[in-house]
């Protein structure tokens, strides 16, 4: 970010009035700046190339190129840029290929603007936000969750922040840990539940009921 107040964010949905009142409900936060928006999936990964701002929020179901594979356009080719699904689809197989091609976070539509807003947030961070609905679409599909019962005592608690969307520097400020030290727990959890990205492990420890105390 070129000010670390400010988190500039690209939108795409192709549902117009929708679309924008996302816009307008961002722009009531003083930390959030809508750079660009747009109704296509090509449109989308062009304003990523113009502005490569920090978040984008992605539809899924679009007219021309999906939203899936507009993600995976943008975290090939930008790979700083997070990526936000916002869409009011909880399929299973669609949330995983959301996650699969890149995004950081999984939103439904009917959340509220300021649960939004702190979704934003946490995503520019390098964190997560998934939807409960998601959570559960996830978990059902994916059999790695028995596999959090074999996680050390350190890598539970590594694990109970990625669950709670914490960004690498979040878990080492938490738990008085260097940088390095929680990289090297993170990819090991990551290695244990069998899963690609810490978004996916959040998925199926929250699936589980994951938390420090109870894996």
């Amino acid at each position: 970010m070129t000010d670390p107040e400010m988190i500039r964010i690209v939108v795409v949905d192709d549902h117009d009035l929708l679309r924008q009142g996302v816009v307008t409900c961002l722009s009531a936060f003083d930390d959030l700046d809508v750079v660009g928006d747009t109704n296509r999936g090509e449109a989308g990964v062009l304003l990523v190339e113009q502005h490569e701002p920090d978040v984008v929020l992605m539809d899924l179901i679009m007219p021309g190129l999906s939203g899936v594979d507009a993600i995976r356009q943008i975290r090939e080719g930008w790979p700083s840029v997070k990526v936000m699904v916002l869409t009011s689809f909880v399929d299973g197989s669609l949330v995983q290929a959301a996650i699969d091609a890149g995004a950081a976070s999984y939103v439904l539509k009917s959340v509220d603007a300021e649960n939004l807003a702190e979704s934003i947030r946490m995503t520019a961070k390098g964190g997560g936000a998934l939807a409960p609905e998601a959570t559960r679409q996830l978990a059902s599909l994916n059999s790695s969750a028995r596999l959090a019962q074999d996680l050390t005592k350190r890598e539970r608690e590594i694990a109970d922040l990625i669950a709670r969307g914490l960004s690498n520097s979040d878990i080492a400020h938490e738990l008085s840990l260097s940088i390095f030290t929680v990289k090297n727990h993170v990819s090991q959890v990551l290695t244990k539940l069998q899963v690609r990205s810490r978004t996916e492990a959040a998925s199926v420890l929250l699936g589980a009921g994951s938390t420090a105390d109870r894996v």
